[in-house]
């Protein structure tokens, strides 16, 4: 008998990636302008991917190359041709599609949102490529500064960081059209000028307005913006996610809210709300023991109200912490609030200091 030789067309592993992103966008019914706004490539490197797709299947059409990819596994069951928007979607004056703007939390667990409905962000790795991207909003963001910030050492054999930018493109589109808040260049990725709205940016610019204000002569509404900026800390930045940046951003804008912190307390003493900054100040110290400047900041509030002996409490505390916990004494700073004190010096009134280890003004 004859023998039946049977051909089977290579794998999905014959593609690169670029090519496999391409063939899936094709078995979920994209056309090619949606596929090159998707992967943020041009029309003609789309069809040029297709074209080396066909090749390398021995596939005939597009509509082969659409059940290829569920065949093969790239497209699973349930995930296929996806029902369109009719009719033609408005843009903006700058070309991109009209739509809500999308919010981008960092400085508390990496949050964001779209038209106020929380979003999807995936695992954490694909939520630390996002936190990268919002952290440098303003600049692109190199492949290789993404894998050095999100995985460090331990750095990926394949080439994840276009796949997760391609996740996350899909789930931060504005609106219903398929531009995303996250753009390619030459330079690397980046989020789009004007589409999504990041807390970190706007709490620095409620610090700016705030130190205007007191160029000004207006202490109480620098108070106010300060306290606005403080509001959009939430918990533990960018908790649980992984890697060096995430890591150094945590320590980062931990000490710039208690700097922002400082400055609003001390506006706060200079207006005789001593109750209410002595009330944050304790729970800033617990919360930061080893900080000297807010301890001594806590020990002149103290003093300034009255309460010598409390002031002189913070010392001790403070002292005891320090050489428990670093093996170390109080800082010459610490150690002159106490000797004033204990003189009873009364140019203990608030004043902003400078220099190190001292309460520096927040720019």
């Amino acid at each position: 008998m004859p023998t039946t030789v049977t051909t089977s067309r290579p794998s999905a592993a014959a593609l690169g990636s670029q090519e496999r992103e391409v063939l899936h966008a094709v078995g979920c019914g994209l056309r090619d302008d949606e596929i090159a706004a998707a992967l943020a490539i041009s029309e003609e490197a789309v069809a040029g991917h297709l074209a080396r797709i066909l090749g390398k299947f021995g596939l005939r059409d597009r509509a082969a190359a659409i059940v290829h990819a569920f065949d093969c596994g790239v497209v699973a069951p349930g995930c296929g041709p996806r029902t369109r928007v009719p009719g033609p979607v408005p843009r903006s004056a700058a070309g991109r599609a009209a739509g809500p703007r999308v919010q981008i939390s960092v400085l508390g667990p990496l949050r964001a949102w779209r038209d106020g409905r929380a979003l999807d962000l995936g695992h954490l790795r694909q939520q630390a490529v996002l936190a990268a991207l919002a952290l440098h909003a303003g600049r692109a963001v190199s492949q290789q500064e993404l894998l050095d910030g999100v995985w460090g050492s331990e750095q990926p054999v394949t080439n994840v960081v276009p796949v997760h930018v391609y996740r996350l493109r899909k789930t931060l589109r504005l609106g219903a059209s398929p531009d995303s808040v996250i753009e390619h260049d030459r330079c690397g990725y980046r989020l789009v000028s004007g589409a999504a709205e990041v807390d970190l940016a706007r709490m620095e610019t409620l610090v700016t307005d705030a130190g205007t204000a007191h160029r000004a002569g207006d202490p109480t509404e620098a108070v106010r913006l300060c306290a606005r900026a403080l509001d959009l800390f939430r918990g533990e930045v960018l908790a649980g996610l992984p890697g060096p940046l995430a890591e150094l951003e945590r320590l980062r804008l931990t000490e710039r809210r208690i700097a922002v912190a400082q400055r609003k307390l001390e506006w706060q003493l200079r207006l005789g709300q001593c109750s209410e900054a002595t009330a944050e100040l304790f729970a800033l110290s617990a919360e930061h023991p080893l900080n000297e400047p807010v301890a001594a900041m806590l020990m002149r509030a103290l003093y300034r109200s009255g309460r010598q002996a409390d002031a002189l409490a913070v010392f001790d505390r403070a002292r005891r912490r320090l050489a428990d916990d670093l093996g170390v004494a109080p800082s010459r700073m610490l150690q002159q609030t106490c000797r004033l004190i204990l003189a009873g010096d009364q140019s203990l009134v608030f004043r902003t200091e400078a220099g190190p280890g001292r309460t520096a003004a927040v720019r």
